[in-house]
């Protein structure tokens, strides 16, 4: 490995994943203008969402074995292009389902940034290097899903949605090339064993499985209600403006300060009783936003952004606590069924919504709600049994 500046990796990282997480939710805050806009309904309008998560998931597993076989520069660099001409499409194109297959086109490379360097980066630096690294690399994500909203709803008019597009095709190209400037050089280490078996031995594995079905099921609610939150609040007996709604979003940089306070619970307490504890904090959060009031809407979302994110910290820990071997392929498999959530989440509340309104929706979360809680109470019982 070539002699490289610690500091330039560090902000290489950070910048290129809070790129590409911007990506990702820059059209939820403008919802309501977009469907407006493209005279399409709410459920296909939130494709708009759900169709990159669902690429994410698609091409995770993937790259994440690609990464493994071919250096990772040409990787990064095509995925910044096609991310970024995705988001050039979007601003430009007229038609709704060119518009949607463009964001399908950038989850589909988003990996190629996330998933393809967070491989590289557990290859290539030594321990005590990889854990500062990949704390900015945690940290970038949340940035990054704020950014984009924000980016999305208040930056830029929300009428000029358009704009926004450009500005983040922009930042990915920049961050790309930025980060691969600042890569250290590595050589490119085949692996002996196939793919496809090792994902075939880790989801035979139930205590695995649950914790990947844990993943989906926390992250359905969590997308389900974010996505679906401006139209609560740009309704009746709100009636805000998207500026406003989006402001709502701010709630989410909670979670930069959950999970490394998670993680010390899980370690203190057990992975089950944080599990548990992030259900309950969620379900009361969830409670809430059923009321018809400010304090009670921002109450109840830094709740569930507080539930949810303790559950997602607890749920990784205790499955890279569970392996041995295979940790970059069963990361790997709770990223796919963690986005798979989203997916599902957003298209299935869409339906809910649509039929029901927002209560129906908080139901709908509330039922996800025992997978979390079935998981933590497995999880509990098995530290039970290990005290």
């Amino acid at each position: 490995m070539n002699d490289y500046s610690p500091f330039r990796l560090q902000l290489g990282v950070f910048a290129l994943v809070a790129a590409s997480f911007t990506n990702v939710y820059i059209t939820q805050p403008v919802l309501p203008i977009l469907q407006s806009e493209f005279a399409v309904d709410m459920v296909l309008v939130s494709f708009s969402v759900s169709a990159v998560i669902l690429g994410i998931a698609i091409s995770n597993l993937p790259f994440g074995v690609l990464a493994d076989k071919v250096a990772i520069q040409p990787l990064i660099v095509s995925g910044g292009i096609m991310v970024a001409i995705g988001g050039l499409v979007c601003a430009l194109t007229e038609n709704f389902f060119v518009f949607l297959g463009a964001r399908f086109l950038q989850g589909l490379f988003i990996p190629c940034l996330t998933t393809c360097l967070a491989a590289y980066l557990a290859k290539t630096l030594p321990l005590e290097r990889l854990n500062i690294v990949m704390g900015s690399y945690v940290s970038a994500t949340v940035l990054g899903g704020l950014s984009g909203r924000l980016l999305g709803g208040w930056i830029h008019p929300p009428l000029h949605w358009r704009y926004a597009f450009v500005s983040a095709s922009l930042l990915t190209i920049a961050a790309t090339f930025a980060a691969v400037h600042g890569l250290p050089k590595s050589a490119v280490k085949k692996e002996e064993q196939t793919g496809v078996t090792v994902f075939v031995e880790l989801l035979t594995r139930w205590e695995l499985l649950r914790i990947y079905l844990c993943a989906m099921g926390s992250f359905a609610i969590f997308s389900s209600v974010f996505n679906y939150l401006p139209f609560r609040l740009t309704a009746q007996p709100f009636a805000f403006s998207t500026e406003k709604t989006t402001l709502f979003y701010l709630v989410y940089v909670v979670g930069i300060f959950t999970g490394p306070i998670s993680g010390r619970i899980s370690n203190r307490y057990g992975s089950g009783n944080a599990l548990l504890g992030g259900s309950v904090i969620l379900g009361g959060a969830l409670a809430l936003l059923l009321l018809p009031s400010i304090p009670g809407i921002i109450i109840g979302l830094l709740g569930v952004c507080a539930g949810f994110f303790t559950i997602h910290a607890a749920a990784v820990g205790s499955l890279n606590r569970k392996l041995l071997t295979g940790q970059g392929r069963a990361n790997a498999l709770y990223v796919m069924f963690y986005y798979l959530g989203g997916w599902l989440g957003i298209t299935g509340s869409g339906f809910a919504y649509k039929q029901g309104g927002w209560s129906a929706l908080i139901m709908i979360s509330l039922s996800l709600l025992m997978i979390p809680i079935g998981v933590g109470i497995g999880e509990w019982r098995r530290d039970s049994r290990t005290v």
